[in-house]
């Protein structure tokens, strides 16, 4: 029966998507050739419904979630991280340790910004608020788009524990990331920063803002006060 309950959540799933749905998908996620989402595959499925079916199979293996990770099809991977967080919110500490580990051991499959956001704060984030760090730094230095969005999107956890240094400190590391992915990601980093903090972000704009990309500049000062954000855009 428990090899059965993946295809169960599959088929559900299936039968949710819209063609007009999943053509609007594949160009809001850029799955055309030389596009950060080559290849990616949508069943055009909304998130609500999406969420909703994790909510009813949120008991489901780590095996049989790990099958939907490894799917091809976009909706299934995210489906799988929504049933993750599911389980990681109420589980234990020892089981929470394990779903880290798995969250880990299947990075390679979340691999666009929407599987980024829906999972790494919740899952990685939360664990590490009040353990070793490490494992987001050599996540910053990857070369893999989607292992430094999951390094900085991570921070949001401890932000809102009003701990700052790390959030800083991985944003200086990928100040000069080439990709605008990582751009907005660390601009919108700084910001929530500023929202708890504002000298601490100003302080790290001073250094920086001259250096970083422009669209990260602008995320980070979004929020700013128009004067403001016009002195730091000159």
């Amino acid at each position: 029966m428990e090899s059965n309950k993946a295809k169960l959540v599959i088929n559900h799933l299936k039968n949710l998507g819209t063609k007009k749905r999943a053509e609007a998908s594949k160009w809001f996620f850029k799955t055309k050739k030389g596009q950060y989402g080559f290849g990616d595959i949508f069943w055009g499925i909304s998130v609500p419904d999406q969420r909703r079916i994790a909510k009813k199979y949120q008991d489901l293996s780590l095996p049989q979630i790990s099958l939907l990770l490894k799917n091809k099809v976009h909706e299934l991977r995210l489906t799988g991280l929504f049933i993750l967080v599911l389980q990681f919110k109420k589980y234990d500490e020892m089981a929470r340790s394990k779903i880290v580990k798995f969250y880990l051991k299947h990075k390679n499959y979340i691999n666009n910004w929407d599987l980024v956001d829906s999972s790494a704060l919740y899952i990685l984030g939360e664990y590490l608020k009040d353990k070793n760090k490490d494992i987001l730094y050599k996540l910053a230095k990857s070369k893999n788009l989607w292992h430094r969005r999951i390094a900085i999107i991570s921070t949001f956890a401890f932000i809102r524990q009003n701990q700052f240094e790390d959030t800083l400190k991985i944003s200086k590391i990928l100040l000069k990331d080439n990709h605008d992915l990582i751009h907005k990601a660390v601009g919108w980093a700084l910001r929530e920063v500023g929202k708890k903090d504002m000298e601490k972000e100003e302080e790290f704009l001073e250094k920086y803002a001259k250096i970083m990309p422009r669209t990260m500049l602008r995320y980070a000062i979004e929020k700013f006060p128009d004067s403001k954000r016009k002195m730091y855009l000159q």
